[in-house]
């Protein structure tokens, strides 16, 4: 099954070049004084039981800096007084650590392969950095991800020595880098866009899969292994977020990952899940009939939500407010269920965030921005205004309804009860309209009837 798959994925794209790496830190610089100095740090593994670790992911700012990705990492760029430099602190080869973890790059293989000037063991960094701290006024740093490097960084902005008291050398204050990367971070390069093209094309086949190996009696936790199984063996790092498979009530749950039932013949099963692929994130949710076909309820609210995501999608252009797609969302929401009868108000009445009937069964935003994280940085409402959209951003567009007759909150229409829909894309901005990056992944009722099922026909 995974390796017919395989075959309908295009060439992986190219890793991103050091060059492009090197520009990114160049447009951080331009923003510094040449007294700054910036430091970002890897977090540290986490214990999972005993001596077991969760797998471990580095910081996205870290990677989307220089694209390393080991543990015990640390990146330092500060000027020298002739120019800016980057230092990258890594763990050293170790030959025996090797054979039992894997093999390192060490500082010979940071310089070699990855945009920094300067590579030294972990076990330098305090020292330099307390040498390189005490040349500056003024250090970026985003805290509570390293303990050791927080004291750090304190100490030297406390420090009251005869040095400092001689010559006024040492910082004065510390300023999270966070929103600055954030900026930088929000436009996505052409080469950014063709890795989550490319994770985005993986998901939409994982989704596919599932939907091929969907019946009756499948267990949600069978539908979860084929996705994240064919995220690992395209070759990626898995899954960027834990996969959403419910079925039936549980697909009226937003958030659910117990992932453990069974499906029932006449269940919809609402599966959240995306790839990562060198870091970048794809994020696709779709909701089919366990049984192949939809039933006239499910057809009904289907219909609605769909209509909706395709007029979201349609004004994720350039100048349009971030808040454009899910105003258009709501909208069409509310218009078909006024049409169904299931709201009983006029659609003013009925998109007022307050009283309005929608929120019942409409309860999240529509959108969120994507790329190294799932739920990418970027600030939406800068000075408490929706931001335009530009050419380069990503955003996700994913309208839904759920009519959950467990919830003791509304009284649910018995005609469709326990029904939930989500639909949701990855939909690039450009100057020449939206692109949805995850357009491979069948959405029409057309398309998931013929595919849901066929792997047991």
């Amino acid at each position: 099954m995974f390796a017919e798959a395989l075959k309908r994925l295009p060439p992986a794209p190219e890793p991103i070049r050091v060059e492009e790496f090197s520009e990114r830190q160049g447009r951080l610089t331009q923003q510094f004084r040449t007294s700054d100095i910036l430091i970002v740090v890897a977090p540290h593994e986490a214990v999972r039981s005993n001596d077991v670790h969760y797998r471990f992911r580095t910081s996205s700012d870290l990677m989307y800096l220089t694209g390393w990705t080991d543990p015990e990492a640390t990146f330092v760029l500060r000027h020298d007084g002739n120019d800016w430099r980057s230092a990258l602190f890594v763990q050293p080869k170790d030959t025996l650590k090797e054979i039992w973890e894997g093999r390192r790059e060490g500082t010979e293989g940071a310089l070699e392969h990855y945009a920094v000037d300067e590579a030294y063991p972990t076990d330098e960094r305090n020292d330099r950095l307390s040498e390189w701290l005490s040349d500056a006024k003024r250090v970026f740093h985003r805290s509570s991800v390293d303990a050791a490097l927080d004291a750090l960084v304190l100490e030297s902005i406390e420090r009251r020595d005869r040095k400092r008291q001689h010559f006024g050398t040492g910082p004065v204050t510390m300023q999270d880098p966070s929103p600055l990367l954030a900026e930088l971070r929000l436009r996505k390069s052409a080469s950014e866009v063709e890795h989550m093209l490319f994770s985005g094309k993986v998901a939409s086949i994982a989704h596919e899969l599932a939907m091929r190996h969907s019946h009756e009696g499948v267990r949600e936790n069978q539908l979860q292994s084929v996705i994240e199984g064919f995220f690992s063996y395209a070759g990626g790092e898995g899954w960027s977020y834990p996969s959403i498979v419910g079925s039936g009530e549980n697909a009226t749950i937003l958030h659910y990952t117990v992932n453990n039932d069974e499906c029932n013949i006449e269940d919809v099963v609402l599966i959240d899940a995306g790839s990562e692929y060198r870091g970048y994130a794809s994020d696709i949710t779709r909701s089919w009939p366990i049984g192949g076909t939809f039933s006239v309820p499910q057809r009904e609210l289907y219909e609605i939500v769909l209509a909706a995501q395709e007029a979201a999608i349609a004004v994720c252009r350039v100048g349009e407010q971030y808040t454009a797609p899910h105003d258009a969302a709501r909208r069409v929401l509310a218009e078909g269920l006024i049409n169904l009868g299931v709201i009983d108000q006029t659609i003013e009445e009925a998109l007022d965030v307050e009283t309005g009937e929608l929120r019942k069964w409409y309860m999240h935003n529509t959108s969120h921005w994507i790329g190294l994280d799932v739920h990418d940085v970027g600030v939406y409402k800068p000075n408490g205004q929706p931001r335009l959209l530009e050419a380069g951003m990503c955003l996700t567009v994913e309208p839904g309804l759920y009519f959950g007759a467990w919830r003791p909150d509304v009284d649910c229409p018995e005609r469709y009860a326990n029904i939930g829909i989500r639909i949701e894309d990855d939909v690039l901005v450009t100057d020449s309209g939206p692109v949805v990056l995850t357009q491979d992944c069948p959405k029409t009722i057309d398309d998931i009837e013929a595919i849901v099922g066929q792997d047991w026909k």
